[in-house]
């Protein structure tokens, strides 16, 4: 008869196919490794493997992503306990164990005694509610199709170069959808000064381009600078052809995908709170919401700016203290959306951009007056939230007991 434990750790090193699981002791003797396919009937034939070995059971994975989707949803729906093992601890840790390659089981074991030596050195994992995992989902394809549109305007001006390159400098593709329009039609300098300054305009016109008469002015004044017809010139002209109602197809798509990120976001009964405070919209705090959930992972602010980077790391050795540097592991999403929120709010009146200015007159450059304005501001956002209040440009008056 197998003997049964009062408690045992098994680590999982997840994949999209299938994950490893390893199971230890409280002496970190393994009870068992295997491969499970990410499959429901397997992942829980492997909840009732672990279950008969100990009394209590604790989990522990590498990835809290899509791929341990299933896993962690079956997990926390049985009521398991499952914490969260960062990949870098993983990493780092795998060297101190025997042998030097580097295997699924390997992870897996790794992943398991490091839940087990550190009960509390790990965040708890549960499955989000609806409206966050479908944020998250929104986010994270908005973030695919800014990428995919960068992309193709890079391929674009590219292009441009080898056509006419002061039709190239002449516009910023990445911001106007004007110059972009003239591109599905015209786009090489013989084109643009055959249909000249007034054709161009009417046509412009026809399809709805703000500012019409500047774009076509620009575009014809460019053309007319050169009248070289370089090799290549009709394919390019053709791809640049395609490109551009590619890159309308997917300002078309990213619209549409803000629009359900909006009504999504504004769903949530933290969503006028967050778009209280000054920078910060409904994509911004749907990014919020995304990364941070319901904030049960976080303690206090310091924990939150500690994870957006936002918060200098100790590193005192001997008789050196107080020596602090910048943080090498933090959710650069997180840093980024709190940067540019706060980028938004300096540039307006009101207490983001004196405490900006501020920090600029004791000597900080302009980014870490930003960064510092950006730490004051998970302050302010975590009190709000934590207070059920909406942002105002005075704190707020505590009441006398």
């Amino acid at each position: 008869m197998s003997t049964v434990h009062e408690r045992v750790w098994v680590g999982i090193d997840a994949g999209k196919g299938h994950h490893w699981a390893v199971a230890v002791d409280a002496d970190g003797e393994i009870l068992f490794s295997t491969k499970v396919i990410n499959d429901e009937s397997q992942i829980l034939n492997l909840l009732e493997t672990a279950r008969e070995k100990a009394g209590e059971v604790r989990w522990a994975v590498d990835i809290s992503g899509r791929a341990s989707t299933l896993l962690l949803a079956l997990l926390v729906a049985h009521g398991q306990h499952v914490v969260y093992v960062p990949g870098r601890t993983v990493n780092r840790m795998s060297g101190a164990y025997q042998g030097e390659g580097k295997t699924d089981a390997k992870d897996a074991r790794v992943i398991a005694d490091q839940a087990r030596m550190r009960p509390k050195g790990f965040a708890r994992l549960n499955t989000p509610p609806e409206l966050v995992s479908t944020v998250q989902l929104l986010t994270n394809h908005r973030a695919d199709l800014i990428a995919d549109r960068v992309r193709l305007i890079n391929r674009l001006r590219d292009l441009l170069v080898g056509i006419c390159p002061a039709l190239e400098r002449a516009f910023d593709y990445s911001a106007a959808k004007g110059p972009v329009v003239m591109l599905t039609e015209y786009q090489t300098p013989a084109a643009l000064r055959r249909i000249g300054v007034t054709r161009l305009t009417t046509w412009l016109e026809r399809r709805k381009v703000r500012g019409a008469d500047t774009v076509a002015a620009k575009a014809v004044e460019a053309a007319q600078s050169q009248t070289a017809e370089l090799p290549g010139e009709k394919r390019s002209a053709k791809l640049v052809r395609d490109l551009a109602h590619q890159l309308l197809a997917l300002d078309e798509r990213i619209k549409d995908n803000d629009r359900e990120i909006r009504e999504i976001f504004r769903a949530d009964e933290r969503a006028e709170i967050i778009e209280s405070m000054p920078g910060m919209g409904p994509i911004l705090g749907a990014e919020f919401v995304a990364i941070v959930g319901d904030l049960s992972g976080y303690l206090d602010a310091g924990r939150l700016a500690s994870h957006a980077g936002l918060a200098p790391v100790a590193r005192d050795s001997g008789r050196r203290t107080g020596n602090y540097h910048r943080p090498k592991r933090y959710n650069r999403r997180l840093r980024w959306l709190f940067y540019m929120s706060a980028q938004t709010a300096m540039m307006r009146p009101g207490p983001s951009r004196d405490y900006y200015l501020k920090k600029r007159g004791e000597g900080l450059l302009h980014t870490q007056a930003l960064l510092a304005l950006a730490r004051r501001r998970v302050d302010v956002l975590w009190a709000m939230l934590r207070d059920k209040r909406l942002f105002t440009p005075a704190p707020p008056v505590t009441q006398s007991a």
